[in-house]
């Protein structure tokens, strides 16, 4: 890793490029230099950020059931994770932070779909001020949706990923589906044979499924992204500048973050969002303080206390995510894990970034890795375990 994109030029097998960058090792140098890779947008930060305190601990000894289901402990479960990064606030106070593979505390690390988690929480904020309402039709905003899947769907049905369409995302088996997301996105070069695309025409060809809006959940990043169309229509400014505005810099981001966008400039709420760890440990702690942060209410609590609250237990027990939480809800992007009204909640992106809250233990857990495989069940639920473990140590 430590040789990656070394040397003028670097040669050809030590070179990250479009065509390698989610791909194990070129992910470990990739996922801190996104901006390098792919054009993006930046996320300014508050001019007058509020330092993180440390009140430092040791939990690098901390027990849990690792992935073999022998015994581990944070340092080795780190290590064996491929882990970039990690930082535990207990209190709001940073009581341990790490960092592997170059990242350091003023670097930006790709959080992929932890994204969706802050695109869900800026819509508290826009539907707060009237901007939006969750309940309306997506064409009301978005009249290009028509004849897809979004045409009928409400703003609420793309919040909770309940939408009724035939689009699948299964990162090992693609469908033609998802290579054409990839290649509107720009993450992908383009494909032999397909048409040149982008997100905005893409997104109006999400095909319409026959179960009806509502029923399960089916997780589908296009959903994400076309709320984040939605937001740039309704308050006619790009998506990197809205976040800027209502999250980033009132919440005291120290360092700016980026988002990737598209062959015309649209950014991509659905997973291309960079930002540093204590930036994202600083986004976990405003939520779980209900929406405060620097001194002020930035995310009205009361739409923190819906999406702790509701969530339909029986979208999530018919729909696609069983086997990564057997039983959760989904709302507005953030998974409530176990029975409702359980003590934590996450934000989740595909090879290893989390935004684990556990609220009674006043705990909040940032992490990024570049774990080779998109999705691995037994790393995730280790660290299930591992978030429990850590937040029941400093509770105790």
């Amino acid at each position: 890793m430590a040789r990656l994109m070394s040397g003028f030029p670097p040669t050809p097998e030590l070179q990250v490029a479009l065509a390698n960058w989610r791909k194990h090792p070129y992910s470990q140098w990739s996922f801190r230099n996104v901006r390098q890779i792919i054009p993006t947008a930046p996320i300014r930060p508050s001019a007058s950020p509020k330092p993180l305190v440390e009140d430092l601990h040791s939990i690098d000894g901390t027990s849990f059931e690792g992935i073999d289901g022998k015994e581990t402990t944070v340092r080795d479960a780190r290590l064996a994770s491929f882990t970039d990064g990690m930082l535990v606030l207990r209190g709001g106070r940073i009581v341990s932070e790490w960092y592997n593979n170059g990242l350091d505390p003023v670097t930006p690390h790709i959080c992929f779909s932890v994204s969706k988690s802050i695109l869900g929480t800026l819509a508290g904020v826009l539907t707060e001020r009237e901007i939006i309402d969750p309940d309306a039709l997506v064409i009301d905003y978005l009249p290009e949706v028509k004849g897809s899947a979004y045409e009928t769907a409400k703003l609420r049905h793309l919040l909770d990923m309940t939408v009724g369409t035939s689009y699948r995302e299964e990162f090992n088996n693609p469908s033609l589906d998802l290579l054409r997301y990839r290649s509107a996105t720009g993450w992908d070069p383009q494909q032999p044979g397909m048409p040149e695309a982008d997100l905005r025409k893409f997104l109006p060809t999400v095909p319409l499924g026959s179960d009806p809006h509502g029923a399960k959940v089916n997780y589908v990043t296009p959903n994400t992204d076309t709320l984040g169309w939605l937001f740039e229509r309704a308050c006619g400014r790009p998506y990197a500048q809205l976040l800027s505005e209502f999250l980033w810099a009132p919440m005291g981001a120290e360092v700016e973050g980026s988002m990737t966008v598209d062959p015309f400039g649209m950014t991509r709420p659905g997973g291309g969002i960079s930002a540093t760890l204590r930036d994202l440990a600083r986004f976990g702690e405003m939520m779980r303080r209900r929406g405060l942060a620097n001194g002020q209410q930035v995310v009205p609590g009361w739409w923190i206390d819906d999406i702790r609250r509701n969530g339909s237990v029986e979208a999530w027990m018919h729909g696609c995510m069983t086997d990564a939480f057997p039983i959760a809800q989904y709302r507005s992007k953030w998974y409530n894990l176990g029975a409702p009204g359980g003590a934590a909640f996450c934000g989740v992106g595909i090879h290893g970034q989390w935004i684990y809250i556990d609220e009674r233990a006043e705990t909040v857990i940032a992490r990024f890795s570049s774990q080779p495989d998109p999705m691995d069940l037994p790393i995730d639920h280790m660290w299930l375990r591992g978030y429990d473990a850590i937040a029941r140590r400093l509770s105790s």
